[in-house]
């Protein structure tokens, strides 16, 4: 089943947040909250990965906040979900019992269903949903 985890979307709603502020301008992670709905001790969580990824850039401090680290469209659904999630990969869970030549064969199905969906989500652009926002 392919499920987009409430992390990734709650993350794709800040940074069209942030898409939406001036360029350069730093965005205090309370002012996401409350422009989001999302609980900032959540939204806290979300944003460092974001900023490991170079997806956003932080800066601390009384003046410090975030800010998209490149252009809107220069951003994809698929720095998000893997910022978020890990790595899209295709994985089948094997046991002892089994035909190991039928098993590398569902991999090999699994391996290239996810890199369908990798190009597909490397395609959606941050901007694309701003005009949604």
């Amino acid at each position: 089943m392919l499920k987009l985890t409430s992390a990734s979307r709650y993350a794709v709603h800040a940074l069209v947040y942030f898409a939406s502020q001036q360029t350069n301008q730093l965005v205090a992670s309370h002012q996401v909250a409350q422009a989001t709905g999302v609980p900032e001790k959540f939204l806290l969580k979300l944003l460092k990965p974001l900023v490991t990824a170079r997806v956003l850039f932080s800066m601390k401090g009384p003046n410090g906040g975030y800010r998209l680290a490149r252009p809107a469209a220069k951003i994809t659904l698929l720095d998000v979900v893997e910022a978020m999630d890990g790595p899209m990969y295709g994985d089948v869970a094997f046991t002892a019992a089994g035909d190991a030549g039928m098993d590398r064969r569902l991999q090999e199905v699994f391996e290239q269903a996810a890199g369908i969906v990798r190009r597909e989500f490397q395609k959606v652009k941050i901007s694309d949903f701003q005009q949604h926002g």
